[in-house]
């Protein structure tokens, strides 16, 4: 069953809903990642609505710069990410820490070894 998920920073300036259904998380050991200890969940982009004005949303970009980091300036919290797959699909990585009403311990998580890439 999709459902809608309401993620936010901590002072609430950027807010966003996505739709889906969380079945596990992704940790990845990047210098990014595990600086802001994320865990990820991948959906289409097309699924990921702000609901505070996108302007408040700051963008980060770093390394091959082909993923926009989107933070709140304020407040300094990641609350997605948005690039593409290797098939080339917009997609969003919501940072699932951010995300309302979640029990985080009963998520499976897989681990990604971002540090080698």
């Amino acid at each position: 069953m999709t459902t809608t998920h309401t993620a936010s920073c901590q002072c609430g300036n950027v807010a966003i809903e996505a739709e889906g259904t969380i079945e596990g998380a992704l940790a990845c050991n990047c210098s990014m990642c595990a600086r802001r200890a994320s865990l990820l969940w991948f959906v289409p982009r097309a699924n990921v609505r702000f609901k505070t004005p996108e302007s408040a949303a700051g963008t980060y970009l770093f390394n091959k710069h082909v993923i926009k980091h989107r933070f709140c300036p304020a407040c300094g919290i990641h609350v997605f990410g948005e690039g593409t797959d290797p098939k080339g699909n917009a997609v969003a990585a919501v940072n699932l820490r951010c995300v309302e009403n979640i029990d985080l311990a009963a998520l499976p998580v897989q681990h990604f070894d971002g540090k080698a890439i």
